[in-house]
């Protein structure tokens, strides 16, 4: 799950340079009828220009450096529409009771659950402490982890609330041990905070909650205020305000990856469930009109059959969503591609390295070899993307932009830093010295030489 921002793009279905007809609205593409330069423009994502966020990101920064909660509260009422105190941008614990007091069981049951999903599996994801190998007699080497001191977690709220952010952004920080933990959200148009996101934040064991977006909010914790601390990281999908603020900021706090709009390939082989593979594909599509989402199948009676369902399914949504994905599968940046064979749909995937890969075959396993890069790999139909985002365990926040050729999903490991540790005994140094010399006078380096040389003295161990 990436950052949303919501710039319509319109029905582009002409001069796009990518070959391919459409059923009713819904772009089938065949790889073969294209030229290298319009196979590369499949892989483009929808990109945006940040230069103009860049620059007004720039006073809003200045604004929050040199005059705190003032400008907090000054543009959650200018861009938000929100009615923040300077003195009420911190959470009450009175507001979190009452949170929790106004959700559903429902809703409270399934982010119990989510949230001992994500739990267990950032447990079992935790490193040791100490690991520490016998490289020769003597010579002991090795990596200590230990928690980063202090972690922002930015939750957006675009056309809505995603507590299931929070929860993914701060259960991992917390099981890693760093100390002090906050979050950042819009606030609501009444000034508030979103009811789920306290009670995510709660479930995770974080108190401190801030109620600032955009821009202001990665300034708030980059240089702090009156109320928000100043961090060590801030990190979290956002709008292309916070991304602008992160990029101005980076020499200032750590801003953790980038998290561009979300992007999805639903892999299908022949004989897949239609239905399934058109639910599946919408379901990223839906996000935003700059989100991409493509179907990639070797199966060209599969593909016709998936348009069809596809149509019949955008009924069942909401004009909004519907009309999301509907530009979504239109465009430039989804809808279905039908390869010659397995092996080149595989290909393109690796090429295009999505955030989300959902793979729907009889035997999803024997396709794991070809699939090499993607934010996370769902095997089978029975994996659907949304269990997936919400309450599998595994962190919804992923590498988009063709980042996942080497990056990786969020984890225990971003709020971690490791530490090189090594021991020497005196027959060690004795084991090492030696060759170490030869480099330092090969190098140049005379006190690099001295130090290892006949000229220190050697102690016992």
């Amino acid at each position: 799950m990436a950052a949303r921002s919501f710039r319509p793009l319109g029905h582009i279905n002409q001069g796009t340079g990518i070959a391919g007809r459409a059923m009713g609205d819904i772009r089938i593409v065949r790889l073969t009828d294209l030229d290298a330069n319009a196979r590369a423009g499949l892989t483009r994502r929808a990109e945006e220009d940040f230069s103009r966020y860049v620059e007004g990101a720039r006073p809003i920064i200045e604004a929050v450096r040199t005059r705190g909660d003032e400008a907090l509260a000054e543009f959650a009422a200018k861009f938000d529409g929100a009615p923040v105190a300077a003195d009420g941008i911190a959470a009450t614990a009175a507001e979190f009771d009452a949170a929790e007091n106004r959700l559903g069981d429902d809703l409270k049951a399934a982010m119990q659950l989510a949230a001992a999903n994500i739990r267990r599996f950032h447990e079992e994801q935790k490193p040791e402490a100490l690991v520490m190998t016998e490289m020769a007699p003597g010579v002991l080497a090795g990596d200590r982890v230990t928690p980063i001191p202090s972690v922002a977690a930015y939750v957006p709220r675009g056309k809505g609330a995603f507590p299931s952010v929070a929860l993914m952004t701060t259960i991992p920080a917390v099981v890693a041990g760093v100390k002090r933990i906050a979050v950042l959200t819009p606030p609501t148009p009444e000034g508030g905070i979103d009811d789920a996101t306290l009670y995510a934040c709660r479930l995770a064991g974080v108190s401190e909650v801030f109620r600032c977006g955009g821009a202001q909010a990665v300034a708030a914790v980059a240089y702090g205020t009156q109320t928000v601390p100043k961090m060590a990281k801030v990190l979290g999908p956002g709008s292309p305000w916070v991304v602008a603020a992160m990029q101005l900021l980076s020499n200032v706090i750590d801003v953790g990856p980038p998290a561009g709009p979300s992007e999805s390939i639903i892999l299908a082989e022949a004989g897949s469930n239609i239905r399934n593979v058109a639910l599946d594909l919408l379901n990223e599509a839906e996000h935003g009109p700059d989100s991409s989402a493509w179907l990639v199948t070797p199966d060209a009676d599969l593909a016709s059959a998936a348009a069809g369902e596809i149509e019949a399914l955008l009924g069942q949504m909401g004009p909004e969503r519907a009309g999301y994905a509907r530009t979504v599968l239109s465009g430039p940046a989804g809808g279905i591609l039908i390869t010659p064979d397995m092996q080149t749909a595989c290909d393109f995937i690796n090429d295009y390295a999505p955030e989300h890969l959902m793979v729907h075959a009889a035997d999803p396993f024997t396709l794991l070899e070809k699939l090499e890069n993607a934010g996370e790999i769902l095997l089978g139909g029975n994996t659907a993307i949304a269990i997936a985002n919400y309450v599998l365990g595994p962190n919804h926040v992923l590498p988009t932009g063709g980042w996942a050729k080497t990056r990786s999903a969020l984890s225990v490991h971003d709020f971690m830093k490791r530490q090189t540790i090594a021991h020497l005994t005196r027959a060690g140094f004795d084991r090492l010295a030696g060759a170490a010399e030869t480099f330092a006078r090969y190098e140049g380096f005379d006190a690099h030489a001295n130090a290892v040389s006949s000229l220190r003295q050697r102690q016992n161990d």
